[in-house]
């Protein structure tokens, strides 16, 4: 077809009529039609040939341009959109490097072949402008629910209409066996939204706890008014859910709000999620607290917290012990998930050997270092004391609060402690000497040396060694692989090294090399303590 004003004004018309049909900017299709004609253009005149379309917005008349940007000689790489300096002066009264010289061109005719192709770029463009208007539309709508109607099933994964665009549920946030046909209506949470060049931006989810924790937010006006606070969700999708909540005004009972009258609130939040047994459990600080709630039906003897490995050991009877763990660990997995600690349970039976049998270790640690008969070792571990550098360095008042203690006895006590740690020390270093430990590790302040044995078993020999390790490396932590909590060990971590200290001792060695300006660390921990505060 060729450019003439017989078809001019039809240009613009038929991009108003796409722009209205598809809900664009009029403009993005007249820009698509541009660069569909110059590219027509550019198989006509040459493709190295840099030829540009302006349609005019009133008119429809387009008109075609070649241009020529001037370079320096060196540069010139393209002869047919470059020109230099010396060439540009026979067109320009002072050509500079960087300006561009344009000149009309007859318009062309697009054959059949490029008009497909124009057809193809306009189609292109104006999906892309569809694209962006959709991303633009739901980005700010990712954490809220959605409602839309299915259109069609693929390989498992569910499409979805929502007005404005398509949205697509996988088959792994689907709960249970769940199963749509076309028309469905369907209520979802979204759970992103991304700009992606191709396929679907608008990701749903009925899986995701957040999903449970907005539905309470629809049917408990509570929730949505901020009198009542879901601290925390952890599902398993289909079977049970916990979810925990708290009342920040001492008349309205958290629980029996999200229950609501005979338990209407909660069935509708139940019914929705494919008959989901939900246990609503009131919030607590206190962690134990927390974990006694969280763990019932079933009922806790005893619980005890280790707040730096992030586990807790539950105590429970014998008979309560199946109930604890639930069907499958389901019942003790949500407890987990809500809380975020590593649970163990035990029986009182197995909780009253486990002890017994520490109990037997640190009094043949003490017997066999400290020359001490059996009675007497007991009662230093009956007191509290579990290893050689309690006794060695612990105050003597400590020490005379042991039946049939006095000072000779104390002072007695801990100096037979300190050789032991002394010849201990002693041997840990020459074994670190044997494997090649430089002095650079030995001197840093805040190893022991047997920790320097550690480290120079597992390879760590110098300063720099040091340096490059993770602070998870040196005090173990813990791994989530498809969705199990997986234990790593440290290397320091049988010496009660924190997260923390291992994180303050590694920055410590990259400053001393010079790899860490310490100026920028006061500067980042300065900024950390203001969004704190701002938080």
């Amino acid at each position: 077809m060729a450019i003439t004003s017989a078809n001019q004004l039809e240009l613009l018309q038929t991009a108003e009529a796409v722009a209205r049909e598809k809900m664009i900017d009029p403009n993005l299709v007249v820009e698509a039609m541009e660069e569909s004609l110059a590219r027509a253009a550019k198989s006509r005149y040459g493709s190295e040939m840099d030829i540009r379309v302006s349609i005019d917005r009133k008119t429809g008349k387009a008109t075609f341009t070649r241009v020529r940007t001037v370079v320096a000689d060196e540069d010139l790489e393209n002869y047919q959109a470059e020109f230099t300096v010396d060439q540009a002066k026979h067109y320009m009264a002072d050509p500079q490097i960087g300006d561009e010289f344009s000149e009309e061109v007859p318009p062309v005719e697009l054959g059949r072949i490029a008009a497909q192709s124009a057809k193809q770029v306009i189609l292109q463009k104006v999906r892309e402008a569809e694209r962006d208007k959709q991303y633009e539309e739901f980005k700010d709508r990712a954490g809220t629910i959605i409602n839309g109607s299915v259109k069609r099933e693929e390989y498992g994964n569910v499409i979805v209409d929502v007005g404005a665009g398509e949205a697509v549920l996988r088959r792994n946030e689907k709960i249970g066996r769940e199963a749509y046909r076309p028309g469905d209506r369907i209520r979802a949470y979204v759970k992103d939204v991304r700009r992606e060049p191709r396929g679907p931006q608008i990701f749903l989810s009925r899986t995701a706890p957040e999903f449970m924790a907005e539905l309470f937010k629809m049917e408990v006006p509570e929730i949505y008014e901020g009198i009542i606070e879901i601290k925390a969700v952890a599902r398993d999708p289909g079977s049970r859910a916990k979810i925990a909540v708290i009342s920040f005004d001492n008349s309205i009972d958290p629980v029996g709000a999200c229950v609501g009258m005979r338990g209407s609130r909660v069935q509708a939040v139940v019914n929705e999620l494919q008959g989901e047994k939900i246990d609503i459990i009131p919030w607590n600080e206190d962690t134990p607290t927390f974990l006694v709630n969280a763990l019932q039906p079933a009922e806790v003897s005893k619980v005890v917290l280790d707040e730096e490995a992030g586990k807790i050991e539950v105590v429970v009877p014998e008979e309560q012990l199946s109930l604890a763990i639930g069907r499958r660990g389901q019942n003790v997995r949500l407890a987990s998930q809500l809380t975020g600690l590593d649970i163990d349970i035990m029986t009182e039976e197995e909780e009253s050997k486990r002890r017994q049998a520490e109990f037997e270790v640190r009094t043949k640690l003490f017997m066999e270092n400290l020359d001490l008969d059996e009675f007497f070792a007991q009662l230093l571990v009956s007191e509290g004391f579990t290893n050689l550098e309690e006794v060695a360095y612990v105050d003597v008042d400590e020490l005379l609060v042991i039946d049939g203690v006095d000072d000779d006895t104390a002072n007695e006590l801990q100096a037979r402690a300190r050789d032991v740690l002394e010849a201990q020390n002693r041997k840990a270093m020459e074994r670190a000497r044997e494997l090649g430990v430089e002095d650079s590790l030995v001197e840093f302040e805040g190893l022991t040396p047997q920790m320097i044995e550690a480290l120079a078993e597992d390879g760590v020999k110098s300063l720099e060694d040091f340096a490059t390790c993770a602070d998870w490396e040196l005090a173990g932590g813990w791994t989530t692989v498809d969705g199990e909590r997986v234990k790593d060990d440290g290397v320091l971590e049988k010496f009660d090294v924190s997260l923390e200290e291992a994180q303050d001792m590694i920055m410590t060695a990259r400053v001393m090399l010079g790899w860490v300006d310490p100026e920028e660390l006061e500067t980042d921990a300065e900024d950390e303590i203001e969004e704190g505060a701002e938080e």
